[in-house]
């Protein structure tokens, strides 16, 4: 048997709301670790189920589990005692009702121990997807793409089409929650909120290219059943930060000021926002945009029918690819969220010389 870990490296931090069923196989994943030097934060918060038994009695048998009840406050609140009682310097995530495989904490240590990769202060890995696959067909495709996405550059172009990470599947530097702050309470996903503002203070972030967590699917997630992970609120939230990224990246035009209809060169004055998607659930989401200040000049729609010199009477034209003008004019936010769309407008703008992150994003 490995010893306790006086000094660990890793904090896993593992909040449990009611996992009686299953915390203790994600406990087990955690023990059969092949990297020895964890300790196990386990913060139950308000349990109505055994959740407590069963983790006072896992604590019992394994020193480095470490165990912390607290009233039922949600998961924010138990986040925050797990990284106030963590003695590591590397955090790590976990979930009640996952499974990590044996080498997940042994690569991720290795991968920001490597030389060069000082930088990077956040690593996850891809994931297993665990559930039905036929059942939550979109949830599985999600997993598709974050596996896809595992390079610094990659999750900071990506960041405002989706959470770049499974939240129980990363390791970051603990010295970050000092220095840019830890988990926010908010109408908005936790995690997501934590990685946007990492990002935008410079905080790089990458994936151990390899399935190191089975991430599991259960109808019961918070996920599933909670507002703050609804669709609106994630577009609330990433129109925020995504606004901020504009207003410092691509300064944008005086109100009074038509750039790309009178063909100014680049950064003349700044460039104008079109968003590729004219339909209405995607202006509805775009107008989150407005709120922080971002005018949107135009729309973009591969219906002819949407095709108009003003939308509704706003004076904002709904343009055909075919209209776009030359790279460097404008700024093109790609804000469909149709399968497959995301695919096609890239395509696109690519063939059109576009630059993914100098002339356009995908967000959705």
């Amino acid at each position: 048997m490995l010893p306790a870990a006086a000094n660990p490296r890793v904090s896993v931090l593992l909040p449990v709301r009611n996992g009686a069923h299953t915390v203790a196989a994600a406990v087990a994943s955690i023990q059969a670790q092949t990297f020895p030097h964890w300790e196990l934060v386990a913060i139950d918060d308000g349990s109505s189920d055994a959740s407590a038994e069963v983790l006072s009695r896992l604590a019992r048998a394994e020193p480095r589990v470490r165990l912390f009840r607290r009233p039922a406050e949600g998961l924010v609140a138990a986040l925050q005692t797990g990284l106030g009682a963590a003695r590591g310097e590397l955090i790590a995530r976990m979930d009640a009702d996952d499974v990590a495989h044996p080498e997940r904490l042994a690569a991720q240590v290795e991968f920001l121990d490597q030389p060069g990769r000082g930088a990077i202060g956040v690593v996850g890995c891809r994931v297993e997807f665990g559930g039905d696959r036929a059942a939550r067909r979109g949830y599985a495709l999600h997993v598709e793409w974050l596996n896809g996405i595992t390079t610094p550059e990659a999750i900071a172009r990506n960041r405002f089409v989706e959470s770049p990470h499974a939240h129980p599947s990363v390791m970051f530097r603990r010295e970050l929650v000092a220095r840019h702050g830890g988990y926010r309470a908010g109408d908005f996903p936790e995690d997501y909120e934590l990685w946007l503002r990492w990002l935008e203070a410079g905080v790089q972030m990458a994936k151990v290219p390899r399935v190191l967590l089975r991430w599991n699917d259960p109808p019961e997630r918070l996920s599933r059943t909670d507002v703050r992970y609804s669709p609106e609120a994630f577009f609330r939230l990433k129109a925020e930060w995504l606004a901020r990224w504009l207003h410092r990246e691509c300064p944008l035009p005086a109100p009074d000021q038509t750039v790309w209809r009178r063909a100014a060169v680049h950064g003349a004055a700044g460039r104008e926002i079109l968003v590729w998607g004219a339909g209405r659930p995607t202006r509805q989401r775009a107008r989150w945009l407005e709120r922080h200040g971002v005018r949107i000049a135009g729309y973009i729609d591969v219906d002819a029918r949407k095709i108009a010199p003003a939308l509704g009477g706003t004076g904002v034209p709904v343009l055909s690819p075919a209209q776009l003008p030359a790279p460097g004019r404008v700024f093109v936010l790609g804000y469909v969220a149709t399968r497959g769309a995301r695919e096609l407008i890239r395509a696109e703008l690519e063939r059109r010389r576009y630059v993914e992150g100098r002339d356009f994003l995908m967000c959705a």
